[in-house]
């Protein structure tokens, strides 16, 4: 039975060894190796249908625009339409691979807080209910946290703020006087769409952004990788991918940075009701604001656990939380991009093996039961 065919309902949802929040490409690939591993579990998911994040991406970003997608373990994609929309591909795939190993994934379920429970057991609170685990794997990404920065003015501005996640595609812009913030890769996109159709497009970031020509082979890719994984082993949050590797210099940001569209402004100072000024007394008239600022860890469930460090983030060793080993984070920092997702969920799954071994169990796990109706007030 798959997510299609089964429904959830509230009330107390039982015993299971492995709770994994999330179904993106982390936690699916986290699913794929407790089933190898016969470890008992679930999937919660909070989206409405297969696809993680990517379900949630603007139409105009097509497959073939997208940077670094991995195969998931076990299953390579198959078929896949390059001028398809990204969002459409990859559900697609995701759902294909969900029905194949017939991972147990619910949704949609909101999970609320994970909290110490009775007997050593994690308590994870959910819109289906509770369940009781021993160990948590928190695949949750970004996308529910989008980062919008503050700046004086902000709330005068009488055209359209909106952000990344917001982002229709680039007809909505049509004619429009567009300043799009941020220096990463979404922003370059945008700037580059919105730009054929938009009166004017203005581009500002915090810092001058730095363009990365040639090859991005493994040798570079660990290289970056040990960057964040610093940064997460200090306790502090972990950075976005680009501010290590920086930005792609390939055929079409080669063009937009000939023809001025991604020439760099430094940010601004304030908003107006009319658009965005700088400390020198230059006015730039705007009638949007996109907010390509990036996102945090959607982790604020795990709050009652008090995993966080006093630098803000949250440590740890491997996938593993420093603070309690019971509770592993995939997807994040390090594990970040689609193929540290993969390798983080068999990481995590060797590791929850030997703490189930160390607590008796025996390798076959409890199955999730069906949660069952709330009782009756």
């Amino acid at each position: 039975m798959n997510e299609n065919t089964r429904g959830v309902r509230a009330g107390s949802a039982g015993d299971v060894d492995v709770v994994v929040v999330g179904a993106g490409q982390a936690g699916l690939s986290t699913a794929y190796h407790l089933t190898r591993a016969g470890i008992g579990h679930v999937v919660l998911d909070h989206a409405p249908r297969p696809g993680g994040a990517w379900q949630f991406r603007w139409p105009s970003l097509t497959y073939a625009k997208v940077h670094g997608m991995h195969a998931l373990p076990g299953m390579e994609p198959a078929g896949a339409e390059p001028q398809r929309p990204s969002s459409e591909v990859i559900g697609a795939y995701f759902a294909a691979y969900e029905e194949r190993f017939g991972l147990d994934v619910r949704r949609p379920v909101h999970v609320t807080a994970v909290r110490e429970g009775p007997g050593g057991r994690l308590r994870v609170e959910s819109s289906a209910g509770t369940w009781s685990a021993r160990a948590l794997v928190n695949a949750t990404g970004t996308w529910d946290r989008p980062f919008w920065p503050r700046y004086p003015g902000q709330e005068s501005f009488r055209g359209r703020q909106l952000h990344t996640a917001q982002y229709p595609g680039p007809q909505a812009f049509a004619g429009a006087r567009v300043v799009v913030v941020g220096g990463g890769t979404s922003a370059v996109q945008h700037l580059l769409e919105i730009a054929e159709v938009a009166e004017e497009t203005t581009w500002v970031t915090r810092r001058p952004p730095v363009f990365r020509a040639g090859p991005f082979g493994e040798a570079e890719g660990r290289a970056a990788v040990a960057l964040v994984e610093e940064r997460v082993r200090s306790g502090l949050p972990p950075q976005s991918v680009v501010s290590v590797t920086g930005l792609a210099l390939n055929e079409a940001v080669r063009a937009g940075l000939e023809s001025g569209v991604l020439e760099r402004q430094p940010v601004f100072d304030r908003i107006t009701p009319t658009g965005v000024a700088w400390a020198d007394g230059r006015h730039l008239e705007a009638d949007v604001i996109l907010w390509a600022t990036g996102f945090r860890a959607a982790v604020d469930h795990l709050a009652p656990l008090r995993l966080r460090e006093p630098g803000g983030g949250i440590r740890l060793d491997g996938t593993r939380a420093v603070r309690d080993e019971r509770v592993h984070l995939v997807g994040y920092g390090p594990s970040a991009s689609t193929i540290g997702a993969n390798r983080a969920g068999g990481s995590a799954v060797r590791e929850i093996r030997r703490l189930l071994a160390r607590e008796g169990a025996r390798g076959d796990g409890d199955r999730a039961r069906e949660p069952v109706p709330a009782a009756a007030s």
